[in-house]
């Protein structure tokens, strides 16, 4: 979110230099440094008992390509809470377990995604009103249908399926 004004008085803000974080935004009426912070979200890889990943069709983002599960940062919840609810809503699956892979940082939309993978024991599908087409596929059939392009779910893929095939995606 990029601040222009005090959100405690409303007036318009400054730029004050602010030891080794350089020029930051100032309000000099309420003494009070902003910063703009950029959004949260998860990036979920979703993995099931037989190791198919679900991948997600939402027209909104791409009509060729699949992504991954994702979702904002909710005011209070973890980024563990975020994932467990955003499986849930977006494709009825239940997390078993969960470990984190990596950030990604999100130019053109200014949002910082904390990329997750989570297994899941596979029941029926349900998918919620912004997800198109849920699919169960093999690693290699989902690096085929990934979005790429102004999308991490290909690159995150990637490492979570290089991550299981090291051992290191905490629960093997």
């Amino acid at each position: 979110m990029q601040l222009n004004y005090c959100m405690q008085c409303g007036r318009s803000l400054v730029l004050k230099s602010i030891g080794d974080e350089g020029q930051q935004k100032y309000c000099p009426a309420c003494e009070r440094f902003f910063f703009d912070n950029p959004a949260s979200c998860v990036l979920v890889c979703i993995v099931n008992e037989q190791d198919q990943v679900l991948m997600l069709k939402q027209n909104y983002i791409s009509d060729k390509r699949y992504t991954l599960c994702s979702g904002y940062v909710k005011k209070g919840d973890t980024l563990e809470e975020t994932v467990q609810r955003e499986v849930l809503e977006e494709t009825g699956q239940r997390v078993l377990s969960m470990h984190y892979v990596q950030s990604y940082y999100f130019h053109p939309k200014g949002i910082l995604m904390a990329g997750f993978i989570a297994r899941v024991q596979a029941t029926t599908l349900s998918p919620s009103a912004e997800v198109d087409e849920l699919l169960w596929c093999g690693w290699e059939a989902a690096a085929a249908l990934a979005a790429r392009e102004n999308n991490f779910s290909g690159e995150h893929l990637e490492r979570c399926w290089a991550m299981i095939k090291r051992g290191k995606a905490g629960w093997r």
